[in-house]
């Protein structure tokens, strides 16, 4: 059973203006999500900033949006490290606050084979008993691609294994993958522009940035299209492209961050090395807001 279907919010980690971890403001944005329909919270990922939280900062985020949610939807934890005992350590400890699943990341910089892509993700399953959910980003570990083969390798060979975020953008792989697991893998789309062809492809849902200032609609997208309604799940996908490309014309969460403040929501600063969003990208995504209907 996968951990869940249809829209997980990648969430913002919010800070205050002395760069510390707004916790007032995240709880605000847990249960707007909540409210808004998501169906899931996936808590320091790279949307979370979690490459600037210490060990510390990252397991009290995780702790604390455990206690908010208090199981109403699922909580998948963002517990990845280029270190393999580092993610061990980071998985183990989330596992103590009875999040419902993890989410790790392929290594970074240091890079691997597909045979240290299974040691990797084997050691840190074992080490757990969390269901897992691997992230396949090439564009954010140096091209480091978790192969079908590999994925299909470990869904079914390590029982808390259950499945992949693809980021990758080549729906080519997708559907490569989909048909070598023959229904064994969880897929999710990890774009927020390839929801529903990755849902036609077999995918369980999306683990999303847009989630955060249109719950409700990228919640929609998914329900319509399990429920037989493809075109309407069409529509809001395409109405919806602008929008997502205003939040990816700057590296995220920069943009989704200045979304939340455009919408009311004191995100704080970002963490360095991210900066603000330029004036001229910063009207474009206030424009593609407004088109899409979630901002007056």
């Amino acid at each position: 059973m996968a951990i869940f279907t249809g829209a997980g919010v990648a969430i913002t980690t919010p800070f205050d203006k002395e760069g510390k971890v707004d916790y007032k403001t995240f709880e605000a944005q847990i249960e707007r999500q909540i409210a808004g329909g998501t169906d899931a919270i996936i808590v320091c990922g790279t949307t979370g900033e979690s490459a600037t939280l210490d060990h510390e900062e990252h397991l009290a985020v995780i702790k604390y949006c455990a206690e908010v949610v208090n199981h109403r939807i699922p909580v998948v934890a963002g517990t990845g490290s280029n270190c393999t005992e580092t993610a061990i350590y980071l998985s183990q400890e989330a596992e103590k606050f009875g999040v419902e699943g993890l989410l790790i990341v392929t290594p970074y910089y240091n890079k691997c084979t597909q045979k240290g892509l299974k040691e990797h993700y084997k050691m840190i399953a074992e080490s757990v008993h969390t269901p897992i959910i691997m992230y396949n980003i090439p564009g954010r570990t140096g091209g480091v691609l978790i192969q079908p083969e590999t994925v299909v390798d470990l869904v079914t060979n390590v029982e808390n294994i259950v499945g992949v975020k693809d980021a990758t953008g080549n729906l080519s792989e997708v559907a490569q993958l989909a048909a070598l697991a023959n229904g064994k893998v969880d897929i999710y789309s990890g774009n927020d522009d390839q929801v529903v062809p990755i849902l036609s492809l077999g995918g369980k849902g999306v683990i999303s940035v847009l989630s955060n200032v249109a719950p409700k609609q990228t919640h929609d997208m998914c329900v319509k299209f399990f429920e037989g309604d493809v075109e309407g799940s069409r529509k809001i996908q395409l109405d919806a492209i602008e929008l997502i490309g205003a939040l990816f014309c700057e590296v995220n969460p920069i943009p989704v961050k200045k979304a939340l403040q455009l919408q009311g929501v004191d995100t704080g600063v970002l963490r360095r090395p991210l900066t603000e969003m330029e004036p001229e990208h910063a009207e474009r995504l206030k424009k593609a807001m407004q088109q899409f209907g979630i901002l007056s």
